[in-house]
């Protein structure tokens, strides 16, 4: 009898696992006061590091014509542009409710459980040290835009150079169009090229099992890299911050996505979560909503039932322009400074950082660390030192990976929710799940 073969996503975990156990362990045996030892350092330059760029690149390289595949022939396949306009507009309404109800829910814990407060002095100035000089790593970043400046940002004047420097919300802008116009157009001549954009989305797709199925190796690449840089002592420096930004997480996740896919999806939670299993896990070692998308689009039409015209388009736009996590890690993090820096912020001053923390989980890149610019910017608004944000960036990679976890899982609660408003019969309970 053949041996039965691990499902991928059990493959993924333990090659996670594996890298991590073994960068914490290298770390105890080769880190040193000045930094690594060289031949650990050498390693990591050499092997694992290279090793986990060259998989991030590998999925990098497929969104650009997945999100214009996808979107295109998701947006054809409503047939009706009334229905794209409905459905559309259900997405939003349903992002920007459930990104207030995640910052909401991480302010409170930060007012509540005073993260950043009662630091002794001699503590303060050992975290502080160095900190203006991390942060000077991000004055080339720029925000993304607010407001009126955010709306035209959307629209791009020349979409391969949204696409060449990886405008997200400008191809997505675009693809919406060419979509709208492509469903509208009804000739001979659209009806093949509606197939050769399906062609495309089916070689992207084929190309992506490839790179999925090396994940395992590319994963524990990535965790060796990180906890063999960092160990767990800076863990232990900022521990109740982490603290709080993870219990915010698991909260959201837990208790509002399951409250969500069960009152207004009419899914099991128990089943959505046993679906979505190899998206979360994607989600946690790359750190990346865009990364994960291909991996979403499989777990929602495959596990999860959902109709590929709704699927696909909620979950593009949502890798974007969904960002839970993104928008709650946002608040918890300006609230932690302005209490680290005895910096206090009035109710007034509070809102006006939930507002832009629900604005820059839209307007969010979907890429690791694609939140810190937008921290630098709400930081200065509120008159607390930017350079406190380099306290952050030794555990923000970490962060990162839970966050855009609670991202992915969020825009996939969204698409069954917006399925279901669709008059999809979803399944409800747990049936036999295909290994991603």
């Amino acid at each position: 009898m053949a041996r039965r073969r691990l499902p991928l996503h059990t493959r993924i975990l333990i090659g996670g696992l594996f890298g991590a156990v073994a960068g914490i362990v290298a770390h105890l045996l080769f880190a040193t006061e000045t930094g690594l030892a060289p031949g650990l350092e050498r390693f990591v330059s050499l092997v694992s590091g290279p090793i986990g760029q060259i998989f991030l690149r590998l999925l990098f390289m497929l969104v650009i014509p997945l999100i214009f595949s996808a979107l295109v022939l998701g947006v054809v396949e409503m047939g009706d542009p009334r229905r794209l306009g409905r459905v559309g507009l259900k997405t939003l309404l349903y992002t920007i409710l459930v990104s207030a109800i995640a910052v909401l829910i991480g302010v409170t814990l930060v007012n509540v459980l005073q993260p950043g407060a009662g630091i002794s002095p001699e503590l303060k100035a050992r975290l502080t040290a160095g900190a203006a000089e991390r942060a000077a790593t991000l004055a080339s970043a720029t925000a993304p835009k607010t407001g009126v400046d955010l709306l035209i940002q959307i629209v791009p004047n020349n979409p391969v150079k949204s696409a060449a420097e990886g405008d997200m919300l400008g191809v997505m802008f675009f693809s919406l169009l060419f979509g709208i116009a492509l469903a509208i157009t009804r000739t001979e001549a659209t009806a093949r090229l509606q197939e050769t954009i399906q062609g495309i989305y089916d070689v992207t797709m084929w190309l992506i099992g490839w790179v999925i199925s090396l994940a395992p190796i590319g994963v524990a690449a990535l965790l060796f890299t990180l906890t063999a840089q960092l160990g767990y002592e800076i863990l232990q420096q900022l521990a109740l911050y982490v603290a709080v930004v993870v219990l915010a997480l698991a909260i959201h996740q837990f208790v509002v996505y399951s409250l969500a896919v069960r009152l207004l999806g009419g899914m099991s939670p128990l089943f959505f979560f046993r679906g979505i299993e190899a998206a979360m896990i994607t989600a946690f070692s790359t750190a990346s909503s865009n990364a994960t998308l291909p991996t979403a689009l499989k777990v929602a039409e495959e596990n999860l039932k959902l109709p590929p015209s709704v699927s696909r388009f909620v979950l593009t736009i949502g890798s974007t322009m969904n960002q839970n996590g993104t928008a709650l890690f946002e608040g918890v993090t300006v609230l932690f400074l302005a209490q680290f820096y005895g910096v206090s912020l009035s109710i007034g001053e509070q809102i006006t950082v939930v507002l832009i923390c629900i604005l820059g989980g839209i307007g969010t890149a979907g890429v690791p660390a694609g939140s810190i610019p937008v921290v630098a910017l709400i930081l200065g608004l509120v008159g607390v030192p930017v350079e406190g944000i380099g306290l952050i960036l030794g555990v923000d990679r970490f962060l990162d990976m839970c966050r855009t976890t609670l991202n992915v899982t969020g825009d996939l609660a969204a698409a069954v929710v917006v399925s279901r408003g669709e008059g999809t019969a979803l399944p409800d309970s747990p049936s036999p799940i295909t290994a991603v």
